[in-house]
């Protein structure tokens, strides 16, 4: 929301939404693996397509700010969540009785998308588990294949990608949190006058939430699928100035958005 203030000033209230991807193969079909050309990058069943399409009805709806940025992790299942979520959020039409983007007529001009590496999974053995990983750094991820993927117009080619390239294997855990942190406020940073939809993994909606909520130390302990973080701060710019740019804050209570955490009291 863009305010007037004296002097010119304005002020726009900046949004930025952190989901997790929606149902992953592996989890529901357990021996998917054994054949997969990529092991380490399952799709979403199709439970997962409908939840995700949903979620982004969900939050066009409910919402009172428009995203108009999407960026999105390379793996294959948040590349599929970010398309249905996209068209639900580009659809011309709102159809309550829609629960895929199959058939649903889009606006391609209401939001742009672009795949960002550093949103990645966290890449080590604790977290990607199983034997045949590509260690060396070709995770095999085709660009211009996944970027096909989301509805047609979509696609911003023009951005730059916070990170260039994907974080080395067998990654430390703190310092993947480290990366979420600070790849959620670079891209916020960067389009300080836009609203954000940042589709990644659960471990990175755990860090929106322990990072950016304001004066409490917290433990996130379960995030579903689909579920967000919403973290909001205040733009205040000048024609002409460099913005001001207040720290982003995470907001909600535990549970809801199905992020479930504790707020942990330190000992006195």
């Amino acid at each position: 929301m863009d305010k007037s203030a004296a002097g010119g000033t304005r002020n726009f209230r900046q949004n930025v939404i952190v989901m997790r991807h929606g149902d992953r193969m592996d989890v529901f079909e357990p021996l998917w693996h054994v054949t997969a050309d990529k092991p380490w990058d399952p799709p979403l069943i199709d439970a997962g397509k409908v939840r995700a399409f949903c979620a982004g009805r969900k939050i066009r709806a409910k919402s009172d700010f428009l995203i108009s940025r999407v960026f999105v992790s390379p793996f294959l299942r948040c590349v599929q969540t970010a398309a249905e979520v996209v068209t639900a959020l580009c659809a011309k039409e709102e159809d309550p009785t829609a629960i895929s983007s199959d058939g649903v007529d889009v606006d391609p001009s209401k939001v742009k998308v672009a795949i960002e590496p550093g949103l990645c999974e966290v890449l080590n053995s604790i977290t990607i588990r199983v034997e045949s990983v590509p260690t060396s750094g070709q995770w095999g991820f085709k660009i211009p294949e996944l970027e096909a993927l989301f509805p047609a117009g979509t696609v911003d080619r023009s951005t730059k990608p916070v990170y260039n390239e994907m974080p080395k294997w067998e990654e430390d855990q703190a310092c993947a949190r480290k990366r979420y942190a600070e790849v959620i406020k670079a891209l916020a940073d960067k389009y300080p006058t836009e609203n954000l939809l940042l589709v990644t993994h659960g471990e990175a909606v755990g860090v929106a939430v322990s990072a950016f909520l304001k004066d409490a130390l917290t433990e996130v302990y379960e995030v579903d699928y689909c579920a967000h973080a919403h973290l909001t701060r205040y733009i205040t710019y000048n024609k002409g100035q460099p913005c001001i740019a207040e720290n982003l804050e995470c907001l909600g209570r535990p549970g809801e958005n199905g992020v479930s955490y504790t707020i942990c009291t330190p000992n006195t």
